[in-house]
């Protein structure tokens, strides 16, 4: 007969964070795929390019830390949608820049409300030390 497991797993660490994660990205997950028709990694990649502009997939996956394969999938759906176009790399012919069409822009200006509007009824609940806290305890988490 086996002992007693006293591994409390709604306490361990990596699953309670996987848990916290998909609850708090379950709404804002809904208004990129209703108003888009994006999955998780499209809308990553998008608001990549929001951000930072002009980019190469692997300059993506280096900073979304998402495996290749995931990043080109997306970078395909984005492209066919009209979302983002690609040019070859002058420098590197091998690779291709990714940029933000008009649509993309808009799109991209369009969730990013919805983000920062999310971000703050999401902390609201929280004391605002306490949101500063988690935010780097996170950081740290993640090696970032």
């Amino acid at each position: 007969m086996r002992e007693k497991d006293d591994l409390d797993l709604r306490l361990f660490l990596p699953y309670l964070l996987n848990q916290a994660a998909e609850e708090s990205s379950l709404m804002f997950q809904q208004v990129y795929k209703s108003r888009y028709g994006m999955l998780r990694t499209e809308w990553r990649v998008l608001f990549h390019l929001g951000i930072y502009g002009e980019l190469t997939a692997k300059e993506i996956g280096e900073r979304a830390r998402m495996h290749k394969t995931k990043i080109s999938r997306a970078v395909q759906k984005l492209s066919d949608r009209r979302f983002l176009v690609r040019s070859r790399d002058e420098a590197d012919r091998r690779s291709e820049k990714l940029s933000l069409t008009a649509m993309g822009r808009t799109a991209y200006e369009d969730l990013r409300k919805v983000a920062e509007d999310y971000d703050a009824a999401l902390t609201k609940q929280f004391a605002a030390e306490d949101v500063k806290r988690l935010r780097e305890i996170l950081l740290a988490l993640s090696g970032a």
